[in-house]
Formats: structure tokens, C-alpha cells, sequence
């Protein structure tokens, strides 16, 4: 019965576009930053702005974007980068696959435009309010992701263009940028749990370091980074009460 009311309370609320990109705010001043890395970045690896701009808005992924100029440096093949990129880039399905359940009842069409632009913040805001009981809707979503991807354009393009200005991100700590946004998300997810799941969720993130730190003894660090997501995810759904 209580189940049945939580549904039908969370059916009522119309979450709006505007909303979800209310929501994302707290997000931009990671995505600026590291935007404005990744575009100093670029330009340093002898992109243009056009192609900066381009590759913000195709690949949209920092982590990519970053890993696929440093290859570019070094005068890797086409099909190297592809792959690479393309490994980097598999949680983002299992970070679909987490909230899919939120959005069964929309068209593919819907479905597939949300995650596309999904990203690992995103994901954390989201995923924090379904923690907590909270509704999301597409436009919510659709609001907290184009926001999000918007400013990441912007922000990408503008260090583009003022890349000679700031050639050495680190000293302005942008190379700290995506390691303490992470982080942030991270006290969300845990501000989010229940006291009686929170050994359990602790455990995980234990098991998760432990099972990564093995694997990149034999494998890539970027390929331990996914196997260790998969093996630990796998045992957090079995585990979980």
C-alpha cells in the first residue's frame, strides 16, 4: 500500500524542463572548468576552433575528448583512437541501463535522445533523486542534459579560443576539475543512501578499488576501469535488499 502511494504521488508531480535545468546548475562549474581544459587542451594538440567545437558536440565526453588529443599527439592510427574512445566510452551504457526504468513508458525515440546526451554528472543527479523517491520525467531530463550540453560547447569553444592565453591549465588546477567533481557527486550519492545501506554501498566502493587495482596489473587501466564497473555493479544488484 505504501509502495502504491509513492507511485501514485510521484505520477502527480510534472516535473518541467525548466526544472531539470535548475537542477544542473550546481553541475556547470564542473562542466565549464574541465570544458575550458578540454579546449586549451585542443588547441595545444593543433585542432581549430571549428574542430573543437565539433568534437565537444559530436564526442561529448570529456574523458574521450582529452584521451583522443593526447593520441592525436602522438600520431596514432584513426582506428586507435576509435577504439580507444570507444572502451572509454562503454559505462555510458551501463549508466543508460541504471535509470532505463525511469523511462519505459516514452517512445525509443525519446529514450535514445536521452541517452545520448547522458553523462556521468547527469547521471549523479539523477540517480540521486531516484535514491531519495523522488519523480523524473523526459522533460526534466531533457532539461538537466541539454543544459548540461550546451554549456559544455560553450565552454569547450571559449577555451578554444583563449588557449593561448591559458597554455597551462594545471596551474589553475583544471587537471584537478574532473576528479573533484566526481568526488562531489559522489558525497551526493552517499547523502542520498539510507543508514542501513550504507555499509553495503561503502563495501561496494571498497570491492570496486580493489578488483580495479588487480586488474590493471594485467590489463589496461582504462579496461580494468569497465571489468571492475561490470564485476561490481553485477554484485551490488545481487546483493542489494
Amino acid at each position: 500500500m505504501i509502495a502504491e502511494k509513492a507511485v501514485q504521488q510521484r505520477e502527480k508531480v510534472d516535473l518541467t524542463f525548466r526544472q531539470g535545468a535548475k537542477d544542473c546548475i550546481p553541475t556547470l562549474l564542473g562542466y565549464i572548468s574541465i570544458g575550458l581544459a578540454a579546449g586549451i587542451v585542443g588547441v595545444s594538440s593543433h585542432l581549430s576552433i571549428m574542430e573543437v567545437t565539433l568534437l565537444s558536440a559530436l564526442v561529448y565526453a570529456g574523458a574521450a575528448q582529452f584521451i583522443i588529443c593526447a593520441l592525436m599527439v602522438a600520431n596514432s592510427s584513426i582506428s586507435a583512437i576509435i577504439l580507444t574512445t570507444f572502451i572509454v566510452n562503454l559505462r555510458h551504457f551501463l549508466l543508460s541501463a541504471t535509470i532505463a526504468p525511469e523511462f519505459t513508458k516514452y517512445s525509443l525515440l525519446k529514450n535514445v535522445g536521452i541517452g545520448a546526451l547522458l553523462t556521468d554528472e547527469s547521471f549523479g543527479v539523477s540517480s540521486s533523486k531516484i535514491a531519495k523517491g523522488e519523480p523524473i520525467n523526459d522533460r526534466w531530463m531533457n532539461g538537466l542534459n541539454i543544459t548540461a550540453y550546451v554549456s559544455w560547447i560553450i565552454a569547450c569553444t571559449t577555451g578554444a579560443i583563449f588557449g593561448h592565453m591559458l597554455s597551462n591549465p594545471e596551474a589553475f588546477g583544471f587537471d584537478f576539475a574532473l576528479t573533484a567533481m566526481f568526488l562531489a557527486l559522489l558525497v551526493l550519492q552517499i547523502e542520498s543512501v539510507l543508514p542501513s545501506k550504507l555499509n553495503h554501498y561503502l563495501r561496494l566502493i571498497l570491492y570496486m578499488a580493489i578488483i580495479m587495482i588487480v586488474l590493471s596489473f594485467f590489463v589496461p587501466s582504462h579496461v580494468a576501469v569497465l571489468i571492475s564497473t561490470i564485476i561490481v555493479a553485477t554484485i551490488g544488484v545481487v546483493t542489494d535488499k
